[in-house]
């Protein structure tokens, strides 16, 4: 059986619709339905059946889908032996980061990556979604949480500090008080519409101000700025995401910070082109420790105004 076709079956079953598994893969919709019914003819069975929101797996299918996970894995193992003995420095690197690091945060560094290293291509996948190292589909990960899983390793390089934000139209008309023993009455919030207890820094604003009137839940990070920009309400963001803005920062006390992490598989440590770029990652995160913290940037030039420092070594 063809390996591209059995590939696809298996990014079918897990992302439930063509379109969705198409989009993975990097590769039409119609031609993830030609080798799905290529290989159901080839085995003579049905392996995925239609369901109104897209596919789900047939009993044959539960039986295969286990023994082509284990042909996924030995052949990613494969990749990653072949790829841990590349010397060279040049070659694609795939990056996978929190969304609102990717512009002002990451770019310095991979602007100068480039200059420094013109044969290295950095793809980024500026993407909240966690990404599978060890299915290759990224290299390097930015993760605001420790990596789990005994092969990976992680290095942690800061720390993100949250803040209360509001627009000025906003604050005119509802006022800046009742944050600090207070209530919220009389204020609107943007929350997330996660549940599981992911954002604790949101879930601590809406335990502060149980009274305040919920304008929006949407747990993108963006749609979050643009809300508090628009004065819908007052947000929890990240300093570095409000810097920059015209977005007032209110008295609040302090909200849960997230660790950043710069994680990689271990069977890619040695690879030059990798390391190197998760070295300027490095650099450039635990320079950017003043921004994190909300530290304007006339204190944190001057010294001891940051909070730099080399970031610990982890191994998960």
């Amino acid at each position: 059986m063809d390996w591209d076709a059995l590939r696809s079956f298996l990014v079918i079953a897990r992302e439930g619709t063509l379109s969705a598994a198409a989009r993975r893969l990097g590769v039409r919709q119609s031609t993830m339905g030609r080798r799905l019914a290529a290989l159901e003819k080839s085995a003579g069975v049905r392996l995925l059946e239609r369901v109104p929101r897209g596919f789900r797996l047939t009993a044959a299918g539960e039986a295969a889908r286990a023994e082509v996970e284990r042909m996924e894995a030995a052949a990613l193992a494969a990749e990653r032996a072949v790829s841990g003995r590349d010397v060279r420095l040049e070659g694609v690197v795939r990056l996978t980061t929190v969304s609102d690091f990717a512009s002002d945060v990451l770019m310095p560094a991979l602007a100068e990556l480039r200059r420094r290293y013109p044969g290295i291509l950095v793809e980024l996948i500026a993407d909240d979604r966690t990404f599978s190292l060890a299915a290759r589909e990224a290299d390097l990960a930015i993760r605001l949480a420790r990596p789990r899983g005994h092969s990976l390793l992680g290095r942690r390089v800061g720390e993100v500090s949250f803040g209360l934000y509001a627009s000025a139209g906003y604050l005119a008309e509802h006022g800046a008080t009742g944050w600090r023993g207070g209530d919220g009455a009389g204020h609107r919030v943007i929350l997330s519409r996660d549940e599981t207890g992911m954002y604790a820094e949101i879930d601590a604003l809406a335990a502060m101000a149980p009274k305040a009137a919920v304008a929006l839940r949407t747990d993108s990070r963006a749609s979050q700025l643009a809300a508090a920009r628009e004065g819908l309400g007052i947000a929890v963001l990240g300093h570095h995401v409000a810097a920059g803005t015209e977005l007032v920062r209110l008295d609040s006390p302090p909200l849960p910070t997230r660790e950043i992490w710069l994680v990689q598989h271990e069977d890619t440590r040695d690879v030059p082109r990798i390391r190197a770029v998760g070295d300027a990652l490095a650099e450039r995160l635990r320079a950017a420790a003043p921004l994190f913290a909300g530290i304007p940037a006339a204190r944190a030039g001057r010294p001891g105004g940051g909070r730099g420092g080399r970031g610990r070594a982890e191994t998960d």
